[in-house]
């Protein structure tokens, strides 16, 4: 799907040509996972998939809004005085809850439009389709009203978004890394500070291979916010001996020391936040000296504690990473994202990619049943209106 035939959907909808186009990324993390809301570490970039837009400005006040992705949902319509939320308005919430923002910020958003949504992000693949689709719409709201919104302030107006609009207790970290994304860059971002640095991603002989393993996941239905509270929980008990704002500043000497004072499940939760925070820290280091066996082995043991300690993965995450292992030319694989379904990213030798996907892709089918899907990421820039 490409802006031409977008462009002929938006004239077959709407009876009218667009005035202007969109595009906003997907993002990976390359590492540093569940802890971008426990005031850590993560290191993240946007790719090349993402979500296009076509919009066509109107003079009221409606907003009739179309995607290719739910063609038998449909046009649907609202306006922008009445942008409360409502469940049968499925995605289209999103961009409802991205003008509620606005507003609550004292925006002024004049008239509505009509707009043609396309995403080429495999919906549910913990890719962040939902992020991408917050910050295109800050984008297209941006462009359209000339709002004098930073990426910082984008980003921030998409986790207010998702947390207080849609109900989800999300981080910061898919916002930041689509909305300040750079090409063939990764972004270090402390999440409690929110200060970040830009790092050049030089693979060269080698590729980020994704891996989906085509189980959606929903993660408001998930147990992501369990995890949170988990979390939230473990905070408040180690608070009450150690001097800390998040779990991220409590250092693995200090958990040990006071581990009495949670839940094993709390102790286990808490001992992959830091762990993975200083893995995150190691992976920076690691790819500034070009030591990609040293990222590769970072990838391993973030998986693993993340299927051992934080009890996202699963099967489907699990068969995808250890036959990755066990692949040819592959550095190190791990889940990426929020886990319970979703993808994979392994770091693999250019010239071992294609046996890579056929036996990792073999062996997925064996075990589960149904194939997984296999792309190389390409690392791209942020949201932007494509001219």
């Amino acid at each position: 799907m490409d802006f031409a035939e977008m462009s002929s959907k938006f004239q077959e909808e709407f009876g009218k040509a667009a005035d202007r186009k969109y595009f906003a990324p997907g993002r990976i993390n390359i590492i540093g996972e569940h802890i971008d809301y426990n005031g850590g570490l993560v290191f993240p970039s946007p790719i090349t998939l993402g979500t296009y837009a076509l919009v066509g400005k109107r003079e009221d006040k409606l907003v009739r809004a179309y995607s290719i992705n739910f063609e038998e949902i449909g046009i649907i319509e609202f306006s922008l005085d009445n942008l409360e939320y409502n469940k049968e308005h499925n995605w289209v919430n999103y961009l409802k809850g991205v003008a509620k923002a606005l507003i609550e910020e004292d925006y002024a958003l004049q008239h509505g439009f009509d707009i043609v949504v396309y995403g080429n992000i495999p919906n549910g693949s913990g890719l962040s389709s939902s992020a991408s689709l917050e910050m295109l719409s800050v984008t297209i709201f941006k462009d359209l009203f000339e709002l004098p919104i930073t990426p910082v302030e984008a980003a921030l107006l998409g986790k207010k978004v998702e947390n207080q609009y849609i109900g989800v207790n999300s981080g910061i970290m898919d916002q930041f890394a689509i909305a300040l994304g750079k090409k063939d860059h990764v972004i270090l971002l402390d999440c409690n500070t929110l200060e970040y640095s830009y790092h050049p991603l030089q693979l060269e002989k080698h590729s980020i291979v994704i891996m989906n393993t085509n189980k959606r996941r929903e993660l408001a239905d998930s147990k992501y916010n369990e995890r949170r509270s988990e979390c939230e929980s473990a905070l408040e008990k180690l608070q009450t001996v150690c001097t800390a704002n998040n779990l991220c500043e409590i250092t693995l000497e200090e958990l040990e020391a006071n581990k009495e004072l949670l839940t094993e499940v709390e102790y286990r939760r808490v001992h992959h936040v830091i762990t993975e925070n200083a893995r995150v820290k190691q992976a920076t280091t690691a790819l500034a000296e070009g030591d990609l066996v040293q990222l590769g082995r970072l990838l391993n043991s973030s998986h693993t504690s993340l299927c051992k300690d934080y009890e996202v993965t699963g099967i489907e995450l699990d068969t995808l990473a250890e036959a990755a292992w066990q692949a040819e030319g592959v550095l190190g694989a791990r889940m990426t994202g929020a886990g319970f379904g979703g993808c994979g990213i392994a770091l693999v030798e250019n010239e071992s990619v294609d046996n890579f996907i056929e036996q990792v892709g073999k062996k997925y089918k064996e075990v589960i049943g149904y194939e997984a899907s296999f792309f190389v990421a390409n690392i791209g820039d942020g949201p932007i209106r494509v001219d």
